[in-house]
């Protein structure tokens, strides 16, 4: 809901800028219509701006919706900036595509020329200011001119070849406007990291909140009296019969206790950690069922070094052995846990138990499912499959 508010926001400042470059034109020239006191509305100087806005806005929707989003979201910085070498090189063809093309015989020659002619022979060609000399009247001035012959004789322009006919590929105002355009492809990138911050500040706020509420929560309800009683009553009936194994309940017992109290409030804890934990907690739970319950294990020996969220596997492990347990009938609970291409695969299959065929799930899953959209976004994948017998839920998370 935020981050909807958030681009929101963003479009609306995009629509303010472009509003606001869309009307300049207009009152620029209205001022200067009004100034010149002209009979016609210059609609073609008018229509010319708007023109050129439009090369810049057709631009900038490709790189806002099509290539800012590779570099702001994705981190595709080669993709990104290939793309906008193409973008730039395209927008600077059609710049040059679209001047005026000069012939060489055109009129502008001549008022070249005639620019030219008056800043060669300065104040001396006074007289000859106001005759409507073409640039082929400048060119065919003999020696017979009134002003040789007073004393004053101009030099003589020298004929240069035609270099006129061709413009130059890229010239003053292409390049300007093709920094233009990168500047304001540069501030589009800008403005998205800006609201992407703001939006992450936000998610990051919510997140700790959620964190904060699901370390209160699972000291409440997972390690609650009821279990611990439950465990350490185990843990007693083994001090007699098996000291060894009793001895490890223990210490597996505070370590599911350690990690919760001090690992349960971190953004992130390393890979091994939180399998540890979880591990712990499946070899305590062995303790409280006979051999009718089949728990299955399937991790990695060698885990990389990468961080998760805390606690993120456990509720489903604990809804398995809550509501998949029966102490009148065999019983199994399957977990696995998979590394493939940068993404965690987590899978935790049980049976269903009668008694609590319609308890599976609660509050628990829930809140896991408000956890994944806080970090992950779109980026993961959550199915559950609740079926009469089995009850599966699968996971995918990015490393």
């Amino acid at each position: 809901m935020q981050q909807q508010s958030y681009k929101r926001q963003e479009a609306l400042v995009y629509a303010v800028l472009w509003l606001v470059l869309l009307l300049a034109p207009v009152v620029s020239i209205q001022f200067h219509y009004a100034q010149t006191q002209a009979t016609a509305y210059p609609w073609g100087e008018l229509f010319a701006v708007w023109k050129q806005l439009g090369f810049f806005f057709v631009a900038f929707l490709l790189h806002n919706f099509l290539l800012a989003p590779l570099i702001v979201y994705r981190q595709r910085r080669l993709l990104y900036f290939s793309s906008i070498a193409v973008l730039v090189g395209c927008f600077a063809v059609v710049q040059c595509m679209d001047r005026p093309q000069m012939g060489p015989h055109d009129n502008h020659r001549g008022v070249h020329l005639r620019h030219h002619r008056h800043h060669m022979i300065g104040d001396q060609c006074a007289p000859f200011a106001h005759d409507d000399f073409a640039a082929e009247g400048l060119e065919d001035m003999d020696h017979e001119s009134p002003m040789r012959h007073a004393g004053n004789t101009p030099r003589r322009l020298e004929e240069k070849p035609d270099r006129m006919g061709r413009p130059m590929p890229m010239e003053q105002h292409d390049i300007v406007a093709v920094i233009i355009l990168v500047l304001m492809l540069g501030m589009n990138v800008g403005v998205k990291l800006y609201f992407k911050q703001r939006n992450d500040q936000q998610r990051l706020q919510q997140l700790e909140k959620e964190n904060l509420e699901q370390q209160l929560a699972y000291l409440r309800y997972q390690i609650n009296p009821h279990f611990l009683m439950n465990t350490l009553n185990n843990i007693h009936a083994l001090v007699d019969i098996e000291p060894e194994q009793a001895k490890e309940s223990i210490v597996e017992l505070s370590k599911i206790l350690r990690f919760a109290l001090y690992e349960g409030a971190r953004q992130r804890v390393p890979l091994g950690r939180d399998v540890a934990f979880l591990q712990s907690y499946i070899n305590l739970m062995r303790l409280r069922y006979s051999d009718k319950v089949r728990i299955g294990i399937n991790f990695p020996e060698s885990l990389p070094d990468c961080e998760i969220p805390p606690m993120m596997f456990i509720t489903f492990v604990e809804n398995a052995f809550k509501h998949g347990v029966s102490y009148r009938q065999e019983s199994f609970i399957d977990i696995s846990l998979v590394l493939r291409s940068h993404r965690l695969y987590f899978a935790c299959t049980n049976s269903k138990a009668a008694q609590n065929a319609k308890e599976q799930g609660g509050v628990g899953l829930q809140n896991v499912k408000r956890r994944l959209d806080l970090i992950y976004g779109r980026d993961y994948k959550l199915v559950i499959k609740d079926e009469a017998s089995v009850y599966n839920i699968e996971l995918e998370i990015p490393l």
